[in-house]
């Protein structure tokens, strides 16, 4: 007996900021057909996964959260991943969204359906999905990027990534090799660092770092913001602002950048005594050019007596040891890996497969593109949030997801509305668009800074991950959905081989 195929018209996949909001925005619209996929045990997204001590956000708190969910309980100004995690399950318990969500059930699928004008989905348990669109809210900082280390797999102590931070290893008294600068790594070096007898940071490039303005709200504060809404808003509009102003240094006029690492420098003087650990933290391109991390207690981990800096490369990873290139062999209990995640490659290849069974990472010959970050020709009724170009360096990705969400809610409106079965935005609308991104981001920091980052494709030296503006000029490009750039086709009126489920079923 064939297998029933439950039908829903939305698809989302990930419970993230990106999935919820778009699962919220759908049940204040009126739109109660969707399910929301979601790998892990809980929603969350990156903020579930990563739980790795220091781990926080580096965007004030007030503005990286939902203009239509605010919360005036933020204990910090720049909150821990506790707080952000607890925020966005508070969000999904408000607004009700559990029952459509699917927990510890991950898409491993998904084709799109020519003849039925369906994404036919399968999940981890085998189970058959159709639907007639997918928005997808898996984020771009969701897939750990390892190094290729020779020797690695003879290694006989604990080794573990960031994200997959091992809580039950005790540090205490361990000598611990920390691979990688990246934005995890300052912030969980401090409190390895504390614990270790003995902590070697492996750097291939030094960061850029600066002095972080954290504090804690006070309770006179946070009961100001309960009771006036609007001054909590002052506040998120001011904090949107004073970030949004940091792109002139970014795109316009990259030698505006010289006020900014004259106050890095300055931080690097103020918190590290040792002249010669100065030299090693101290970057030697342009600030900007990859992502400028925020820390008051980095530096002076790194300046205490147990801490080492190590520039030289490494040769081999032996069973307990590392040896660089210079021939050094320093013996090691642990390997922590700081070294981020795959920003330029954001989906699986051989999961989602378009027109003419086209794998959507084939599709991205030059690299991840699309349609103001959210659409990509031959993939119809497929919505990407945090899509290529729209990653910032300057502010919250919460606004640019909501810019999208808005996006996306306006599609399918005007296809309700006009009866339209599905939009496939068009190639050479596409091509046009992604020719303008490149020609705006060509005199960027990213691009002449003088450094590798992960905001540019390895292979091509593309930038396909930062937004090149003001966030509010994609604002502007996404408050409307404009057909004339996808090719429409008309709605059919019944779907062979799908069952749809009772609403008990569909939101169970």
């Amino acid at each position: 007996m064939a297998q029933a195929v439950e039908h829903h018209k939305i698809a989302i996949i990930g419970s993230g900021f990106s999935g919820l909001g778009m699962a919220i925005k759908l049940k204040q619209s009126g739109e109660n057909d969707f399910v929301v996929f979601e790998k892990e045990g809980g929603v969350g997204g990156t903020w579930r996964v990563n739980h790795y001590p220091g781990c926080a956000c580096d965007v004030p708190s007030h503005l990286y959260s939902f203009s239509f969910a605010s919360n005036p309980t933020w204990t910090r100004m720049f909150a821990p991943q506790p707080e952000i995690k607890n925020y966005l399950e508070h969000c999904a318990e408000k607004f009700t969204l559990m029952p459509h969500v699917r927990l510890n059930n991950a898409v491993t699928s998904a084709r799109w359906d020519e003849d039925n004008t369906v994404w036919r989905i399968q999940d981890q348990h085998g189970k058959q999905h159709t639907a007639t669109m997918i928005v997808a809210g898996t984020g771009g900082l969701s897939t750990p990027s390892y190094p290729n280390l020779n020797g690695v797999e003879r290694f006989e102590g604990t080794i573990f990534h960031s994200q997959d931070w091992n809580h039950e290893y005790d540090l205490t008294g361990k000598r611990v090799a920390v691979i990688g600068t990246g934005a995890s790594a300052i912030q969980f070096v401090p409190h390895v660092q504390k614990q270790a007898k003995k902590v070697d940071l492996y750097q291939r490039t030094a960061p850029w770092v600066m002095s972080k303005p954290d504090r804690a709200m006070s309770w006179a504060e946070r009961n100001l913001f309960k009771r006036l809404p609007a001054a909590q808003n002052a506040l998120r509009k001011s904090i949107y602002w004073m970030l949004e102003s940091r792109v002139l240094g970014f795109t316009v006029n990259p030698r505006l950048m010289v006020i900014a690492k004259r106050w890095a420098l300055n931080h690097i003087r103020a918190q590290i005594t040792d002249p010669e650990l100065r030299k090693k933290v101290t970057p030697d391109y342009t600030i900007g050019c990859k992502r400028i991390l925020m820390s008051d207690d980095y530096y002076p981990a790194l300046d205490q007596p147990n801490a080492e800096v190590v520039t030289t490369g490494i040769q081999e990873i032996k069973a307990n040891s590392i040896v660089t290139v210079d021939g050094e062999e320093r013996e090691v209990d642990a390997i922590i890996y700081g070294t981020g995640f795959a920003a330029t490659s954001p989906v699986p290849k051989g999961v989602i497969h378009g027109r003419d069974g086209v794998d959507l990472v084939d599709s991205w010959k030059d690299g991840p593109e699309a349609y103001k970050g959210t659409t990509i020709s031959g993939f119809p009724n497929l919505f990407m949030l945090m899509g290529p170009n729209t990653g910032l360096g300057h502010n919250s990705m919460v606004y640019m997801i909501e810019s999208q969400i808005t996006y996306v809610l306006d599609a399918m409106k005007k296809m309700r509305k006009e009866n339209i079965g599905y939009v496939d935005v068009l190639p050479e609308v596409q091509a046009t668009y992604n020719e303008a991104i490149q020609r705006k981001t060509s005199g960027s920091v990213w691009n002449s800074g003088g450094c590798q980052s992960w905001y540019l494709h390895p292979e091509t030296g593309k930038n396909v991950t930062l937004w090149p503006d003001f966030t509010w000029k994609f604002r502007l490009q996404t408050r409307q959905f404009d057909t004339k750039a996808y090719y429409l086709q008309p709605a059919i009126t019944s779907h062979s081989n799908i069952t749809t489920p009772n609403t008990t079923e569909a939101t169970a």
